[in-house]
């Protein structure tokens, strides 16, 4: 490791832009997509903003490790899916709820009540073609100015990419799954 001299002057100014809603975007490979946006959101409500999560992959009776403690805290988190793809017994169905599920989102972000919310997982309806790009792309131009939203999940659409405040790719180098460690509570769930 090469060590480097600390910075002792700011290297950058403040910037002179107005404050406005953010359209947030996680993905890639890397792990840490959906716990980013969940720091986050635990950033916001600690602010006192209203939050608002919903998760396009997780069943409604989901209880991972994020749901207990958003629920604890007050913050309401909506699984609007049936679990992975490749554990559904009907995909037609699985794109059925990603759109009723869009449906519900879409009125909380247009709605205004909301500081932040939170889209996890939404790529995936998006690039199984379930949900239409269009109408995605439509809400976040229309919502109102204050209103942040975070997009969580693998491949992102460039379209969305396009439009995007703050793009992060996580890059997967290592995963524990790829030496065979299965996925752990409290790590992966």
């Amino acid at each position: 490791m090469e060590i480097e001299a600390a910075p002792t002057d700011k290297s950058y100014e403040k910037p002179s832009g107005e404050r406005r809603g953010l359209l947030l975007v996680n993905t890639g490979d890397g792990k840490g997509k959906s716990t980013a946006a969940f720091g986050l959101a635990l950033r916001a409500h600690g602010r006192g903003k209203s939050v608002r999560i919903f998760q396009f992959m997780k069943v409604p009776s989901a209880r991972f490790g994020e749901h207990r403690m958003f629920e604890s805290l007050g913050i309401p988190i909506e699984g609007l899916g049936d679990g992975f793809s490749w554990k559904s017994r009907d995909l037609e169905q699985s794109a059925q709820l990603a759109r009723d599920g869009w449906e519900r989102a879409r009125a909380a972000i247009l709605s205004g009540d909301h500081f932040l919310v939170v889209l996890d997982e939404i790529t995936y309806p998006l690039i199984y073609g379930w949900l239409p790009l269009e109408p995605v792309l439509e809400t976040l131009a229309q919502r109102p100015r204050e209103v942040h939203v975070c997009m969580t999940g693998r491949r992102c659409p460039q379209e969305i990419i396009d439009v995007a405040d703050t793009v992060t790719e996580m890059k997967l180098i290592k995963h524990a799954f790829q030496a065979g460690i299965p996925a752990q509570r409290g790590i992966e769930d």
